[in-house]
Parts: structure tokens; C-alpha cells; sequence
């Protein structure tokens, strides 16, 4: 039972991550000089972009962080530095699985640094977001409570 509990604890921390991380990227790419902001009549544009941001980034970060979340639980890894790097290194993998890739010189075609950056910092801050729901109890379903004493 305390394993189903952890799963829907899993899956609401995953949606808040990508729901931040896709935020990250929507307002990065949107306003990158983030100078003159208008939000008055434009709100419904800005929430369709939000919801683009959380479908595109938890599409495409389903798999990495599923493993994340995996080898985490499995080792009952709790380190907020574990999870920030682990969040980098999934946005990077997003990033990098969207660009043109040739195996025969073994280099990346086109690659944009800020994308990458904008990407790696989304990945850090939701894997931060990840910790505060999830992470900090990683592992922590498989204690077993101790038998009572026999007299």
C-alpha cells in the first residue's frame, strides 16, 4: 500500500517539475530580454504557451527522468545536489535529442548555446521542484516497520 502512495506522490512531483520547467523555458524563449512585459490582454496567449511548455517538456523528459526516478528510489538517494544535477543532465538530454546529430564525425549540427543553457537551467530548477515534493523521502516506502517484541 505505501508503495501506491509513493507512485501517486511520484507522478504529482513530476507534473510540478515539468509544470515549472516548462514555465522556465516559455518565459526564456518568450521574453529573453524580459524588459517590457505586458501581460494585460495577452493572458490567454500566455497561459496556451505555458501549456505548450508543460506538454512539450514532460513528452520529452519522460523517459530520462524516469530513470532518475528509478535509480533515486532504488538507492534511496535524498542529496538536493543529486537531484539538481540529475534535473541538468535531463534537460541537457532533451535538448540534445532534439538536435541533428551526425554519426559520422560524432558531433552535434546546430547547436545553440543559449537553448542549451535555457534548457540545463529548466532541467536544474525542476529537478530542485522534484526534491521538495518527492525527493527528500526517496526509498523511504521500503522501511519496514519492526515487529513488536515478543514476552
Amino acid at each position: 500500500m505505501a508503495i501506491l502512495g509513493r507512485i501517486i506522490v511520484i507522478f504529482f512531483a513530476f507534473c510540478a517539475a515539468c509544470a515549472v520547467a516548462g514555465a522556465v523555458i516559455v518565459a526564456a524563449v518568450l521574453f529573453p530580454e524580459m524588459s517590457d512585459v505586458r501581460l494585460g490582454s495577452e493572458q490567454d496567449t500566455l497561459a496556451l504557451a505555458l501549456a505548450f511548455g508543460f506538454v512539450f517538456v514532460s513528452g520529452f523528459a519522460l523517459l530520462p527522468a524516469l530513470i532518475a526516478v528509478l535509480v533515486t528510489e532504488g538507492f534511496s538517494i535524498r542529496s538536493v545536489l543529486f537531484y539538481a544535477a540529475a534535473g541538468a543532465v535531463v534537460g541537457a538530454v532533451c535538448y540534445l535529442g532534439l538536435v541533428d546529430f551526425d554519426p559520422g564525425t560524432m558531433q552535434f549540427g546546430a547547436l545553440n548555446r543559449r537553448h542549451l543553457e535555457i534548457m540545463t537551467g529548466a532541467g536544474v530548477l525542476s529537478g530542485l521542484i522534484y526534491w521538495l515534493i518527492a525527493g527528500r523521502n526517496a526509498g523511504a516506502w521500503r522501511s519496514r516497520a519492526k515487529p513488536p517484541a515478543r514476552t
